[in-house]
C-alpha cells in the first residue's frame, strides 16, 4: 500500500515499500518527481494531497518510476528514455540546464546516464537538496545489466555529482534508505570502479539474468558482458 510521510512543509515522500516519489508543493503548481509501478496509482494518492496542477518529471523510465504514467497526460522525460515508456502521456524532453521553479523550490536538471541512458537528477542549490533517481543508493542493488544500462557512464556520472558534493546536505534516493548524505556518491563510484576491475565478489542473482556484486558500500545487479563492455 502506497504510504506518504511529509518531509517537511512542501515535500511529501509516496512510498510502497519498493520504490519512492517525492511531491513538491508550491502555491500555484505541484511537481511530482517520478510516478512508480502502474499498480500503485500513484496520482490517485497525489490528488488526495493537493488539488494544485502537477507537472510530472521523470529521473528515468525504468517501470518502477514510469509506470504511472498511464495516470498522468503528460510528462517531461529525458530523450533518452523515451523508447522506455509505455504510456500513451504525452512526453516533453529535460536536458542539463533545465530549471523548474514551484513555490520555494527551484530544482536544476542535472544529466546523469548510467543507470539508464537518460537518468536525471533534480538538484535544489539552494536548499541543498538532491533528487537522484536509482543513481545513488545505500547499500543497492543498483541495476546495471541490460541494453539501455551503461557503466562506464555510471562512473563518469558519479564523478559529476561527486565534484559538487559539496553543494548539497541531502539527498532523497528512490530505493532503500532515505534520506542519505553525499558521501553515499563517492561510496557508490567507488565500488562501481571495483566492479569494472573485475575485483568484487558475486554470485547469481535468483530468478534473475545476471549476478549480484557486493561492493563494499554498495550491491549491483550485473552481467559480465555489462561489466566488461568497452
Amino acid at each position: 500500500m502506497l504510504q506518504t510521510k511529509l518531509l517537511c512543509a512542501d515535500l511529501y515522500e509516496l512510498y510502497d515499500g519498493r520504490v519512492r516519489q517525492f511531491l513538491l508543493l508550491g502555491g500555484e503548481q505541484a511537481l511530482l518527481l517520478d510516478t512508480g509501478f502502474a499498480q500503485s496509482h500513484v496520482m490517485e494518492k497525489v490528488r488526495t494531497l493537493t488539488a494544485l496542477p502537477v507537472r510530472v518529471l521523470l529521473t528515468h523510465a525504468d517501470p518502477d518510476h514510469a509506470g504511472g504514467l498511464e495516470d498522468v497526460a503528460r510528462a517531461w522525460v529525458h530523450r533518452k528514455d523515451w523508447g522506455l515508456v509505455r504510456a500513451a502521456a504525452e512526453l516533453h524532453p529535460l536536458q542539463e540546464g533545465d530549471e523548474f521553479r514551484c513555490g520555494g523550490w527551484h530544482l536544476h536538471v542535472i544529466e546523469i546516464p548510467g543507470h539508464t541512458r537518460g537518468s536525471v537528477a533534480f538538484a535544489d542549490y539552494d536548499r541543498k537538496v538532491l533528487f537522484p533517481g536509482d543513481s545513488v543508493q545505500d547499500g543497492g542493488p543498483i541495476y546495471l545489466f541490460g541494453d539501455h544500462r551503461d557503466l562506464n557512464l555510471y562512473i563518469g556520472s558519479q564523478k559529476k555529482l561527486e565534484a559538487m558534493a559539496d553543494r548539497f546536505e541531502t539527498i532523497y534516493p528512490c530505493h532503500h534508505a532515505c534520506p542519505v548524505t553525499p558521501d553515499f556518491i563517492g561510496k557508490n563510484r567507488r565500488d562501481a570502479e571495483a566492479l569494472r576491475a573485475g575485483t568484487l565478489p558475486s554470485e547469481p542473482t535468483p530468478g534473475m539474468p545476471c549476478r549480484t556484486y557486493h561492493g563494499r558500500w554498495t550491491d549491483f545487479y550485473c552481467t559480465e558482458e555489462d561489466r566488461t563492455r568497452p
